[in-house]
């Protein structure tokens, strides 16, 4: 056999069982059919072989994010960022929404992404009256960097049906003054259903789409596990779908059943349909039926069993009431799917927890994987609820790099059973690692970063008990991936047989000192055989 590509003098880390480096591989159409030796690997040289000498630099799988919102994402980059360097006030941020405003027709929405108070120089949100000034012909929304709260105008909130007579929906707060006046401020469950009439149109979403699944190809991701977007579910799914189709999306996907304006409606209607997980092939799958239980942790408005170390009176906000998560997703499991819910309090986990014992004792079932997404607050004793029923943590290292100051603040010492990746590997607990972008940066060399190092980017130690190993890192972003989508024999390491879903770094990622990975940066992507990205060449097909 001559290979179509083979890869020399590497650091290639199989992330096999036994965590075996070797020098080379070689694939062939869209497979691995060789690992070993440069000796061994050059045997599959031939005459039409492209051959890359890798010169000692760092071959791995490829990246699987298990946890991030490629449609948030795409659209994202369709808005305005307010994490553009020159955004350094509110007056700043107003200037381009005014920009962006003369040049959008009447009626249609200025969309702002990214927004964190405590980064202004104002260090507060905007007030609706302050967004009415921009505008008043254009709804504006300006989504908080957790996605989990929102400010607009008051023709956002006229198209949203919202005055000051509206109830707070379950799970989420329409924010008022002293006088009962709106401020504009939605949080959580208000913020969410914003979008029933937010929302984009199949244009736009296909457009997103592709400017992310690039974005995630450039920064070594190959696979990724799709959390949701703002907007229609099933709508959202067919255009992803058409997208994996039509080639535009390259990054394999495995998308949850769930959105973040309406997840229950969006199970139920799965649920009629007949689709379970699984279902779909190795570009484009159906993942586990996804519910929120708690709030943003960052916000803060995270479900936590004891009150936040900065208010004793705050204990976050719950979406539903234990029986009610009960009934949506043990029908769910009972109909075939993998069952999964947003919790990051230690009391969001527990019930998640609660949920998935009563639904596998009353409808018992072998490996079936259930999750729990990001898995915030974790102590010991979840932990090993956790262990006992077989279920997988999606943590988010970034995190505690990027938002770890705030957590000490929120929650002090419980910083320590935050994403706890240690704890994890100590007591057998599989953890696929997660960037859950857009609320950070997708890149998985940060993720790795910061669950090697557990410090904010200030340098400050957020957990450091929870450090792990690079191996044990890379394995969470890869095989663990994989195997929390029940992949692991197609893909998640470099073995023979399985998807040629490779990235090489560019240099050795082992030989790097542990506080510079996240200086690293990808070289090479490639998915199913085909090299997709080199470094400041993107190459498609």
């Amino acid at each position: 056999m001559r290979a179509d590509i083979v890869f020399l003098n590497g650091e290639v880390i199989t992330v096999n069982a036994l965590n075996e480096i070797a020098e080379g591989v070689a694939v062939k159409d869209n497979k691995i059919v060789a690992v070993g030796s440069n000796k061994e690997i050059k045997t599959y040289i031939g005459e039409n072989t492209e051959v890359v000498d890798l010169t000692g630099k760092s071959l791995l799988p490829g990246f699987i994010d298990a946890h991030l919102h490629l449609t948030i994402y795409g659209t994202n980059l369709l808005g305005v960022s307010c994490l553009a360097p020159h955004i350094n006030s509110l007056h700043d941020l107003f200037g381009d929404l005014k920009k962006r405003a003369d040049i959008t027709e009447k009626g249609e929405w200025i969309r702002a992404w990214g927004f964190n108070e405590h980064s202004l120089a104002d260090k507060r949100f905007p007030t609706r009256e302050e967004l009415d000034e921009i505008t008043r012909d254009h709804p504006i929304v300006i989504t908080r960097m957790c996605n989990h709260i929102s400010v607009v105008n008051s023709k956002a909130l006229e198209m949203a049906g919202i005055h000051e007579e509206t109830p707070d929906p379950d799970g989420g707060i329409i924010e008022r003054d002293s006088q009962g006046k709106l401020t504009g401020k939605l949080i959580e469950n208000a913020h969410m259903e914003l979008f029933h009439v937010a929302s984009f149109s199949d244009e736009e979403l296909q457009k997103a789409h592709k400017l992310a699944s690039d974005t995630f190809i450039q920064h070594g991701i190959t696979s990724i596990h799709d959390a949701g977007g703002y907007g229609n579910g099933p709508d959202i799914l067919r255009v992803m779908q058409k997208g994996v189709q039509s080639g535009d999306i390259k990054v394999r996907v495995y998308a949850m059943i769930g959105s973040l304006t309406d997840s229950e409606g969006f199970i139920e209607k799965m649920l009629d349909a007949g689709a379970v997980t699984g279902l779909g092939d190795d570009k484009f799958k159906i993942g586990p039926a996804k519910l929120f239980t708690d709030g943003s942790s960052t916000g803060p408005t995270i479900a936590t069993r004891e009150p936040y170390s900065s208010d004793a009176n705050n204990y976050g906000i719950k979406y539903y009431e234990q029986d009610k998560l009960n009934e949506i997703l043990g029908k769910a499991h009972k109909n075939g799917f993998q069952i999964t819910a947003h919790a990051q309090g230690d009391r969001a986990v527990e019930m998640v927890i609660n949920c998935i014992e009563e639904a596998v004792k009353n409808h018992p079932r072998e490996d079936h994987r259930h999750r729990i997404e990001h898995a915030g607050v974790t102590p010991p004793d979840l932990q090993a609820r956790m262990r006992r029923l077989n279920v997988i943590p999606i943590p988010n290292p970034a995190f505690i790099h990027v938002n770890g100051d705030s957590y000490i603040h929120n929650y002090g010492e419980r910083v320590n059973s935050m994403y706890p990746a240690k704890d994890y590997l100590n007591h057998s607990i599989i953890a696929a690692f997660a960037s859950d972008s857009p609320v950070v940066g997708c890149d998985p060399l940060l993720g790795i970063h910061a669950a090697v190092n557990r410090k904010t980017a200030d340098g400050q130690a957020a957990g450091t008990n929870q450090c792990i190993e690079v191996m044990d890192a890379i394995r969470a972003y890869t095989y663990n991936g994989a195997y929390a989508s029940f992949d692991e024999d197609i893909k998640g390491s470099i073995e023979v047989g399985k998807l040629a879903d490779m990235v090489v770094l560019e240099r050795s990622i082992l030989q790097a000192k542990k506080e510079h990975i996240i200086d690293l940066k990808v070289e090479l992507t490639m998915v199913d055989g085909e090299v997709l990205y080199r470094k400041e060449t993107k190459v498609s097909s």
